[in-house]
């Protein structure tokens, strides 16, 4: 019993893909299926290329020139803001420290002498043992001796910076990148050392035509209103799968491309598992809902230079071959209709390359072309069954 019911099974199904776009079982008479145009919600997706970046990527650049002496990184390694990742020769740097600091106690030196020399002044000035004069040309001198002490505590403060500019370090938590360069290198602030990119969370650019922007922008009510009532966005990866985390729109540029015609978004992705990788690219997918859609199955379209088309039925029983368009995002099992067709009409859904404009047929609901499939199979001798399974 079991046989036979695999038997009848197998049958079923291969008369069933006969019914499909390839052929059609043969009844012995000119019944096709034909199923009437309904509309529904749709859930459809819209999909865009986009360009993948860490939430901050910094280039890694050294402020003073010398020679590399320590690269204290890996790539790939996570380092901390602050951290310190390569060492320039600190040498030169050092010793600018200590001179800049002899000429600070040198000037100090001169500030004490100096005021020294005032406060005698002014004493005598009060004993009437000096004039004005004398008392104006000290008080010039400790002005002088200041002013040099700043001087040097400005070169000190100067030479110290440049010393810790020797200390090359992460402005941020991220992810260390290539290390274009070797221990021993001559570097200078026009070389860069490597890219920390902070992968939290990433950044991922997509662009929309101007026309689709407006639209967005005017029903929401500005940029600001189309990015809050954006739909949580989907990424497809490199590879074809769908990450694992929903994204949403940060921020829509106010500024059209002259080039493309088209206005730049940002979403952001979080990224807990640094799968994402700054440099990346992808697909972003926008779902929409279709309200009031036609939607048919891909199966009773014949496609023709790039022109779409179904059988229709008229009035009179006869077939009429016309021309449809739908939605060009598609589920690669339906499609959504987007004129050719009107609720009411009646298609032919199985036996379509066996078909010409305006011939005649028998319709029939799908469910009685199922129930005749299977009465078919049962009747069906062996020698039928190869026949069928070659076709």
């Amino acid at each position: 019993m079991k046989k036979k019911l695999f038997l009848v099974a197998t049958i079923t199904t291969v008369l069933a893909s006969c019914g499909g776009g390839g052929g059609m079982p043969n009844f012995g008479d000119n019944e096709y299926p034909v199923q009437e145009v309904t509309t529904s919600a749709a859930a459809m997706q819209t999909t865009y290329p986009a360009v993948i970046n860490g939430i901050q990527d910094v280039e890694i650049r050294p402020k003073v020139t010398g020679f590399l002496t320590q690269i204290n990184v890996t790539e790939g390694q996570t380092v901390q803001a602050g951290q310190v990742l390569f060492v320039i020769d600190n040498e030169t740097y050092q010793a600018a420290v200590r001179q800049a600091q002899a000429s600070v106690n040198t000037a100090q030196s001169q500030v004490s002498t100096a005021k020294l020399t005032y406060e005698n002044s002014q004493q005598l000035f009060d004993s009437r043992v000096i004039g004005e004069y004398e008392l104006q040309t000290a008080g010039n001198a400790l002005q002088s001796a200041q002013a040099q002490l700043a001087q040097a505590q400005a070169m000190l403060a100067s030479a110290r910076e440049n010393l810790s500019f020797c200390y090359v370090k992460s402005p941020a938590r991220g992810v260390v990148g290539t290390l274009p360069l070797k221990k021993g290198a001559l570097v200078s602030a026009s070389n860069v050392l490597t890219h920390v990119s902070d992968i939290s969370q990433m950044d991922v650019y997509f662009s929309v035509t101007e026309k689709d922007m407006l639209a967005l922008s005017k029903a929401e009510g500005g940029l600001k209103g189309a990015a809050e009532q954006f739909p949580s966005l989907k990424l497809q990866l490199a590879d074809g799968s769908i990450y694992g985390y929903d994204g949403h729109v940060a921020s829509i540029s106010g500024v059209i491309d002259k080039a493309t015609g088209s206005v730049q978004l940002k979403a952001r992705f979080p990224n807990p598992d640094g799968l994402l990788k700054s440099g990346g690219a992808g697909t972003i997918i926008v779902p929409r809902e279709a309200e009031g859609a036609i939607v048919i199955p891909q199966s009773v379209v014949s496609e023709v230079q790039n022109k779409k088309f179904v059988y229709l039925l008229n009035d009179s029983n006869k077939v009429v071959y016309t021309e449809i368009t739908v939605d060009p995002q598609d589920d690669g099992k339906n499609f959504v209709v987007t004129s050719g067709l009107k609720p009411g009409d009646k298609y032919v859904t199985n036996g379509i390359t066996k078909l010409q404009d305006q011939m005649e047929i028998v319709p029939i609901t799908p469910q009685r072309y199922q129930e005749k499939i299977q009465e078919q199979a049962k009747a069906m001798t062996a020698g039928d069954i190869v026949e069928a399974m070659k076709k």
